[in-house]
């Protein structure tokens, strides 16, 4: 997180720049102007102010979400997401407490809570906090928001909450006594890979599971669907963590609505990880290699790519020791990582084994004679083939 940018406010002090003043959303989630806000601040804001930012987002007694402050300044695009994805805007959802996401490589983390007995917040009913930020780690970003709330519940106004979010800003570190303190160096990065429970994914889909491992692989598009979001975000924040030796959770898209702008961001995507919780992705095939869903327990592969994720006695042999490994009592879910990464390395072995050097190229590219010449069973050639693919390491 950086600081820049002016405040933008609405209700209570605000600060030097602006945006928009007051918003109600409707039930499409858009919001509708209140007042004759300075919109202008939002636009020239530009991308940067969209990567990072603090916003606060309340339903008031009749019923309306208003887009009460930010800071800095953020485009109606990311304001229009950001209605979208808190659970203020629709009366028949249900409250998320914490819900994160991805859009254009920036994470969103939203804490909502609801308003009990609060001075400062008379004619508000509930409200929420909205964190962007450029690093995945929804724990640190959960502990923070909850402050900020916290704050925001005693205080009614953004001036309190700025001073703790510019404190972590600057320093990494804000402390009150009645809030609690947070401490960034307490959330390391490699924690909130290892949050989610591999074992919990192998004990729901079993053998399967090696489909999953093949897809990330071969960075196929994953869609995962389930009406509960929370059951979403659990599953497919783990996903990456099948192919460990990338470490790359760009991959993951967790929170995404079927909405024109999301989708075209989504397939600018090369491989990706999308969790829906509107079951009409299922007649989307334009999105997905790979659809599971995650309600009924069942994984689908699509005909497009029935041929790349042909299943031999290579996936067997992985699918086996992933389950094996996940079952054991014995062994935790970073163990059973391990185990994946070091059959994962044997493959990536025997492909750098059969790659070469030539016309002065520093990456090696794969030499298609030397492995036809290893005469692998077809599955398990054509796998190589088409995962020195995924790693560019065929000449074009």
């Amino acid at each position: 997180m950086a600081a820049g940018g002016g405040a933008c406010g609405g209700r209570g002090p605000g600060g030097g720049g602006a945006c928009g003043g007051r918003k109600a959303a409707g039930p499409g989630g858009e919001g509708k102007s209140r007042e004759d806000g300075r919109a202008g601040g939002a636009a020239a804001a530009g991308r940067g102010a969209d990567r990072e930012h603090l916003s606060t987002i309340e339903k008031d007694t009749n019923g309306d979400a208003l887009w009460v402050w930010c800071y800095p300044s953020v485009t109606a695009e990311v304001r229009s997401l950001l209605l979208r994805k808190c659970c203020l805007t629709d009366e028949n959802k249900l409250l998320h407490t914490f819900v994160f996401g991805q859009y254009k490589r920036s994470w969103f983390y939203i804490t909502t809570v609801e308003v009990q007995d609060s001075p400062a917040l008379k004619k508000v009913t509930h409200f929420s906090v909205v964190l962007m930020a450029k690093d995945f780690n929804p724990e640190k970003y959960a502990a923070f928001t909850r402050i900020l709330c916290r704050i925001y519940l005693k205080h009614g106004s953004p001036v309190k909450m700025m001073e703790s979010y510019i404190a972590v800003l600057t320093k990494g570190i804000c402390q009150s006594e009645e809030n609690g303190s947070f401490l960034s160096k307490d959330f390391d990065a490699r924690k909130a890979y290892l949050a989610g429970s591999i074992k919990d994914i192998v004990s729901q889909f079993g053998m399967e599971t090696v489909i999953l491992y093949t897809a990330l692989m071969l960075k196929k598009r994953i869609v995962v669907y389930h009406p509960r979001i929370e059951a979403i975000q659990e599953f497919t924040r783990t996903l990456p963590a099948l192919v460990w030796h990338r470490q790359d959770w760009s991959i993951l898209h967790s929170y995404v609505h079927l909405n024109e702008e999301e989708v075209e961001a989504l397939k600018a995507c090369t491989g990706y990880i999308a969790g829906f919780t509107d079951s009409e992705v299922n007649s989307r095939p334009d999105l997905y290699d790979v659809y599971v869903n995650l309600a009924d327990s069942e994984i689908t592969i699509s005909p497009v790519v029935k041929e790349a994720m042909t299943m031999g006695k290579l996936h067997k042999e992985i699918g086996q020791l992933i389950v094996q490994s996940a079952e054991d009592p014995d062994k935790s879910d970073s163990q059973v990582i391990k185990d994946i990464s070091l059959k994962t390395k044997e493959i990536l072995a025997t492909l750098a084994s059969l790659t070469e050097v030539s016309d002065g190229n520093e990456k090696p590219t794969l030499n298609s004679e030397a492995l036809k010449q290893k005469r692998f069973p077809p599955a398990t050639e054509n796998f190589l083939f088409h995962l020195a693919a995924a790693e560019q390491m065929l000449k074009i």
